[in-house]
C-alpha cells in the first residue's frame, strides 16, 4: 500500500491533502507511518519535519478520540517538494518491506481495546510532539521519534503488542536522549559563564 502510494505521487510537489486523499477515510494509520519515513534516515528535508510531525498530532489525537481528524488548511496545503520528497519515502518503504516480515498478531492486549488504542494513540501524539522539537541538525534527533511512530502506528495496523511495544521504547529513548542534549547544552553554557565570571 505504501509504494502504491508514492508510484502515484506526480508532479514537482505534492501536499498531505493529496496523500490523505489517496489513502481514504479509513488510512489514519497509514498516514501516521507515511509521514515517519522520511525520518527513518538521517537526513533533513526543510519544513517536513513541520509538516508532518503536526499531522501526526492532530491525526493521532483523532485516532485517540476515535473521529476523523481535523487538520487545518496550512498544514494539508502546504507545497512539499516531490523531488526530495519521494527518494525519502522509498527508502523508508524498504525499511518497512523489512519490518513487515517480522510483523504478525502477538501480545493482543497492547493492541485491542477502546483504552489500549487511546494509549497507544497518545504514544504517537508524544512521539509527534518530540518530532517536532528544533533539532533538525541533530544527528538521530528527528530518527528516533519517527522509528516510535512507524512502530507504533505498525503495530496497531498488525495488531502486533511486540512492535507497540518497541515504539513505546522509541519513545523513552527519544526522551533520554534529548534529556543529555539538554544537560550537555547546559553543562557547556556552565563552562562558558564560568569563563567570563
Amino acid at each position: 500500500m505504501l509504494r502504491q502510494l508514492i508510484s502515484g505521487i506526480r508532479g514537482q510537489s505534492v501536499t498531505l491533502r493529496e496523500l490523505m486523499d489517496a489513502v481514504g477515510e479509513q488510512g489514519l494509520l497509514v498516514i501516521c507511518a507515511i509521514a515517519s519515513l522520511p525520518f527513518l534516515l538521517p537526513v533533513s528535508i526543510p519544513g517536513v519535519s513541520t509538516v508532518f510531525g503536526a499531522a501526526i498530532i492532530l491525526i493521532s489525537l483523532a485516532i485517540t478520540a476515535n473521529r476523523l481528524p481535523w487538520l487545518p488548511k496550512r498544514i494539508l496545503d502546504r507545497q512539499l517538494d516531490t523531488g526530495k520528497l519521494v527518494p525519502a519515502l522509498e527508502k523508508g518503504a524498504n525499511i518497512v518491506s523489512r519490518l513487515d516480515r517480522f510483523l504478525k498478531p502477538r501480545l493482543s492486549g497492547l493492541t485491542t481495546g477502546r483504552m489500549v488504542n487511546r494509549l497507544n494513540g497518545l504514544a504517537i501524539t508524544a512521539a509527534g510532539v518530540l518530532l517536532m522539537f528544533p533539532l533538525g541538525l541533530v544527528p538521530f534527533s528527528n530518527t528516533l521519534p519517527g522509528i516510535a511512530i512507524l512502530m507504533l502506528s505498525t503495530g496497531m495496523m498488525q495488531r502486533d503488542g511486540l512492535v507497540v511495544l518497541g515504539g513505546y521504547l522509541f519513545n523513552v529513548i527519544t526522551v533520554v536522549y534529548f534529556g543529555v542534549l539538554a544537560y550537555a547544552a547546559f553543562s557547556a553554557g556552565q563552562g562558558i559563564a564560568s569563563l567570563f565570571a
